[in-house]
């Protein structure tokens, strides 16, 4: 059970970095690297947005609940 936890921590953690570099940024910085200039000619780049934010949450959720049942699960052996 660590170990399949351990595994998913670190899927989840290497996730959440892509998808935090993927967030268009204030100063244009990564985010704009990869094409996030061509995104406001776009009409549906609000929903692109809106999608990106739910499935980082939503990664994030998966990854704190990994790394509290690590703790837990570490603690009581």
């Amino acid at each position: 059970m660590t170990t399949a936890l351990s595994i998913l921590a670190m899927a989840t953690s290497l996730l959440l970095i892509v998808l935090i570099l993927l967030h268009k940024g204030k100063g244009g910085g990564l985010s704009s690297m990869f094409g996030g200039g061509m995104t406001s000619s776009l009409s549906g780049s609000s929903v692109v947005e809106k999608n990106l934010n739910r499935i980082t949450i939503f990664v994030g959720s998966i990854w704190t609940i990994c790394i509290v049942a690590l703790g837990i699960l570490l603690k009581s052996t």
